[in-house]
């Protein structure tokens, strides 16, 4: 959902922005108070509310918050935030699946921090909107993945066919504060913004075992490095050290001596080489290691894109063929992957569990599930792809008919197409693409 933004707080966001914008060299030195200003502090609230989420460690979730009145709730952040009292909780851990099986480890600071952080994002993104490098495509206004891939597309369509398809080993977790704080200074002098975000990156982080114990660590702060991965401040932060990489690559000359082009969207990145891929290889694991991030040298490699096609963002980008011209050429489509756990989604959704809601509800479930993916996966020739999505679930969605009516057989002559998709109005993928002109090619 889309909020539009209070006038106030969109007033000071264009003025800090101006300023950035004109004075790159200036240093912001009084921000800290805009934080706990009313306006900021509640339009920070709507964006948290919009955002939804779940409590942190201290339980409190934001129906308690109106419940005690949000008003006086934010009155008495705001105080603690004047008076220079606030310091923030403990990050609640929780782990979510990966495609590859694995767990990535997500933080969810409480809704106090939360609102904090949001608040000082509305002060800092404007300012540091300014400095990011237009090859960062993630947590920017008008720009998004889409971008991104297009952008790929574009550079390796003219010429740029080798690859350098890169991986970091947990980035979020990996950026150093000391480095990452001087990216910070560079724009703020303000000790009190400065000290609001160090007690963030060193904030404690809490777990929940098998039993039901609670463990607190404090390894970022005993390392030195690392942000939770589910904070609001974390995106922007994480923009900011990449800067760093992407502004030193064309700093030390690395795009104009190799003509080797960056695409980066919060952790993920390509370089797309004009036949030097090996030394922009060499040259990006050099820089990590000063920059102290990890390659990870499993998932990192370099390929030539008309030999082999490589992933990024959920797209393959590699040669196609026209089906009517027969002509190869170089393009983007939803990846084989992307497109097997769609699957594996809707078959989740057509299983016997769900029987006894209605057939209305489930292909509103399903069209919500299908039109959300399409929405994103509709970028070069995506026909074959939704074929076969659309096979899978009328399948799917037949089958469950047939389990929830008790019919035997295979359900086709009780629910041809046409009931799926006349009666039941079920989404058919294939028929959208008639208004995309490049999805048949």
């Amino acid at each position: 959902m889309s909020l539009q933004t209070l006038p106030k707080v969109r007033k000071l966001q264009a003025a800090l922005h101006a300023k950035a914008k004109e004075s790159p060299n200036f240093r912001f030195y009084a921000l800290y108070d805009k934080v706990y200003r009313a306006d900021v502090l509640a339009e920070a609230y709507r964006r948290c509310r919009a955002n939804g989420g779940a409590a942190g460690v201290d339980g409190q979730r934001f129906e308690d918050v109106e419940g005690y009145g949000v008003e006086k709730w934010l009155g008495e952040l705001a105080q603690e935030l004047k008076e220079k009292r606030y310091r923030p909780q403990a990050v609640r851990r929780v782990y979510i699946a990966k495609p590859d099986g694995k767990q990535r480890p997500l933080g969810i600071p409480t809704v106090r921090d939360r609102v904090v952080q949001t608040a000082a994002v509305l002060v800092l993104e404007p300012i540091f909107e300014a400095d990011l490098q237009p090859e960062q495509y993630a947590y920017r206004v008008d720009r998004s993945a889409l971008d991104a891939v297009g952008k790929v597309h574009s550079l390796v369509s003219t010429g740029h066919t080798e690859v350098v398809d890169a991986d970091l080993s947990g980035y979020f977790d990996s950026i150093p504060h000391a480095e990452l704080m001087k990216s910070v200074a560079g724009r703020v002098s303000d000790r009190h913004m400065l000290h609001l975000i160090k007690m963030w990156l060193e904030a404690p982080v809490e777990e929940t075992d098998d039993r039901g114990r609670r463990h607190r660590t404090t390894r970022n702060k005993d390392q030195g490095r690392g942000t939770p991965q589910g904070a609001p401040i974390s995106p922007l932060l994480s923009n900011l050290y990449m800067r760093r990489f992407i502004l030193g690559w064309k700093t030390l000359g690395h795009e104009r001596r190799l003509r080797a082009y960056i695409v980066n969207y919060a952790d993920d990145f390509v370089i797309c080489c004009r036949g030097t891929a090996t030394q922009a290889m060499a040259a990006m694991r050099e820089m990590m290691l000063k920059l102290r991030l990890t390659v990870n040298e499993e998932k990192t490699r370099q390929c030539s894109v008309w030999d082999e096609g490589f992933d990024f963002l959920g797209y393959t980008i590699g040669r196609c063929r026209s089906s009517k011209t027969g002509k190869v050429y170089i393009g983007t489509k939803p990846s084989k992957k992307k497109i097997q756990r769609l699957c594996r989604e809707i078959s989740e959704l057509t299983e016997r569990r769900w029987l006894l809601i209605d057939a209305e509800a489930q292909v509103g479930r399903l069209n919500r599930q299908l039109r959300g993916w399409s929405n994103y996966f509709r970028l070069g020739p995506v026909s074959k792809a939704y074929r076969a999505v659309d096979r899978h679930t009328a399948n799917r969605l037949r089958q469950w008919l047939r389990k929830k009516h008790k019919v035997q057989g295979r359900g086709t002559a009780r629910y041809p197409d046409e009931y799926l998709y006349q009666k039941l109005n079920l989404i058919r993928l294939e028929v959208r693409t008639r208004s995309f002109p490049w999805a048949n090619a």
